[in-house]
């Protein structure tokens, strides 16, 4: 069962993968590289700062932080644990996908820009959803974006991605939970 899945995450993959073009290649890694999303924080502080104050902007700044190591760190944990190579480290697959990022990296399971970025778009996404009501969904668009660009490059299959980004949802959501509770505790009090 778990083995028929694998390979039909391979050939899904490699589809995806290999649907990239000379043409595109500038730009999906430019949307994979860790500093490309700078300027949509910088623009989504100033929202925050401006809906909520400084007071309350530190208070989700720190949330933010333990957030992005959070799952940072678990996700280290999980590749640790499974141990399951990437598909550019994979010398059966060398020859057949198209690898385009700067580096491989040794395991992939589940993808940490996935979860990152997921987990930035839910919990900004639900903070500011009382100003801006849509602005959750372009979020999670960015961050379907931000996760396909790592099949894109070649470093991870769709299921890194996948569970990477179900991670990242549950973790934003819960970080903004405790959130919404400091700033109710110790700032709206």
């Amino acid at each position: 069962m778990i083995d028929q899945l694998l390979e039909y995450d391979t050939e899904l993959f490699l589809f995806l993968n290999n649907l990239g073009s000379p043409t595109w290649d500038s730009f999906w890694l430019f949307i994979t590289h860790k500093f490309a999303s700078i300027p949509l924080y910088v623009v989504l502080l100033y929202l925050m700062y401006k809906k909520f104050g400084l007071k309350s902007l530190l208070v989700i700044l720190v949330v933010v932080a333990l957030m992005i190591t959070f799952t940072d760190q678990i996700t280290n944990v999980f590749k640790r644990g499974f141990e399951r190579p990437r598909p550019c480290g994979v010398p059966n697959l060398v020859d057949e996908l198209r690898f385009i990022a700067v580096r491989c990296g040794k395991y992939g399971f589940f993808s940490g820009h996935s979860s990152n970025s997921m987990s930035a778009a839910v919990f900004i996404g639900l903070m500011l959803r009382p100003f801006y009501k849509n602005l959750i969904f372009m979020l999670l668009f960015w961050s379907a974006v931000v996760a396909y660009s790592r099949i894109y490059v070649g470093v991870h299959y769709p299921l890194d991605v996948l569970c990477g980004m179900t991670f990242g949802a549950i973790s934003g959501f819960l970080f903004y939970k405790l959130a919404q509770y400091l700033l109710k505790r110790f700032v709206k009090a």
